[in-house]
């Protein structure tokens, strides 16, 4: 049985009582949001050395780092570096995204080289395997190939995928009536699409979503609806497209949910800051609570470079209004291919942006974690606010490459540091 399964028949497993250990909450906690579809557990039962990962109501808002080659850079060790910096500066799950070079063997590696939460987008699987193996155009996939790359991934022990079941022909049409400025920037998106408008035909995993079904639910894949028209600038954000795909993928969720399989939704990835809880509220309500993981959101489009910045304010508001699971977003987004600094940057932005959201929500122990800082900043415990730090190297290196006087303090402030002087004023 699955995870939803057990927890509908009101027995606990280890798997949620190593969740509940992990959040400070109760196994009966995690059961009863398992069972309402309000928290998931994403681990595929094939995954042997993945931590099972928690994510819904209630719960620490957790961060994905996606990482992946394309076909001009095919570096798989590179890839794996990638992984295991995001891994360290504390990703929750990491997406292989690869569509260039040893893709399989990246995959492979990744899900065998940590015990991070693995997500990825069989789609491309099955168009690079088109494309590569069987020299055949993506618009040639046939039904098979694309369920074909969903079961690779599996085996390999993937513990969620992004499934764009909601791209249907009705919504493009939604889109092409209303118009867009930049029409559709999620990849598996345009691949549907493409493939819908040349054979005329209707997406196969809207079509055959009973059999995507049946596959997840052998393994305990989680599924991640994804939001094929998710808008890629400002100005397309909450359409009559993203709002009529967000009310299939609800209906979905609801059909999931009553196989034994787990879902959650993902949300959208440019919105402005005024628009950002009305999106929380809405995939809430139509989805019916699941768990909302949203892919940034960037509150403006003018800022190349600093996406992660762009990206850390609409995560920590989108979170605080009850999003759930963070999709990071690195410097080089929109530029290139992320490299090993950009992932860390991305990893650490996205993470400031969860913690901020917990204190909001009350999450249990978020607060505490700033307390202890406090604490330490006042007695002027260098160690002990390094190792509070969400980036201890940083804090050491800056506090490393500035001068120290006897005194203690920062150069901020020097002798005239305000601890200092409060430690004597309070002892008269």
């Amino acid at each position: 049985m699955t995870q939803l399964e057990y927890a509908r028949r009101g027995v606990i497993t280890e798997q949620m009582q190593a969740a509940a250990l992990a959040e400070g909450v109760t196994p009966e906690f995690i059961r009863d949001g398992l069972a309402a579809g309000t928290i998931v557990i994403c681990h595929n039962v094939r995954h042997t050395g993945g931590t099972p990962l928690p994510v819904g109501a209630g719960l620490r808002t957790k961060v994905n780092a996606n990482i992946g080659s394309s076909s001009d850079d095919t570096d798989m060790q590179k890839e794996l570096e990638k992984a295991r910096i995001a891994v360290k500066y504390g990703a929750d799950a990491i997406m292989d995204l690869s569509t260039g070079g040893p893709v399989d063997e990246i995959r492979r590696a990744v899900v065998a080289e940590t015990s991070a939460c693995i997500g990825s987008v069989p789609l491309y699987q099955a168009a690079l395997d088109a494309v590569r193996v069987k020299k055949k155009a993506i618009v040639d996939m046939t039904v098979d190939d694309m369920f074909a790359g969903i079961v690779k991934h599996a085996e390999d022990g993937v513990d969620f995928i992004t499934v764009h079941c909601g791209v249907t022909r009705s919504t493009v049409e939604r889109m092409k009536n209303e118009g867009r400025l930049m029409d559709v920037v999620s990849r598996g998106g345009a691949f549907t699409i493409e493939w819908m408008s040349y054979n005329n035909k209707e997406n196969p995993l809207f079509e055959h979503f009973d059999k995507l079904l049946e596959i997840t639910k052998q393994y305990d894949m989680t599924l991640s609806l994804g939001d094929g028209f998710r808008p890629g600038c400002l100005a397309d954000a909450t359409d009559r497209a993203q709002i009529h795909e967000l009310i299939i993928l609800g209906e979905l969720t609801q059909r999931a949910q009553e196989a034994g399989v787990q879902v959650m939704i993902e949300g959208p990835g440019h919105v402005p800051l005024h628009q950002i809880q009305a999106n929380i509220l809405l995939q809430k309500r139509l989805c019916h609570g699941a768990p909302f993981y949203v892919l940034g959101p960037l509150v403006t489009d003018i800022a190349p470079g600093y996406d992660h910045i762009t990206c850390a304010i609409g995560g920590a508001i989108a979170a605080a209004a009850g999003a759930d699971f963070l999709c990071y977003v690195t410097p080089s987004e929109h530029l290139r291919l992320p490299d090993v600094q950009d992932v860390r940057d991305g990893v650490i932005a996205s993470r400031i942006a969860a913690h901020a959201a917990d204190i909001a929500k009350g999450v249990k122990g978020a607060m505490a974690q700033d307390i202890q800082m406090a604490k330490c900043r006042k007695k002027l415990d260098w160690e002990g606010q390094f190792g509070l730090a969400l980036d201890p190297d940083k804090a050491r290196e800056f506090r490393a490459n500035s001068p120290v006087a006897e005194h203690g303090a920062c150069t901020m402030c020097g002798e005239f540091c305000a601890y200092k002087v409060m430690d004597e004023a309070m002892k008269r």
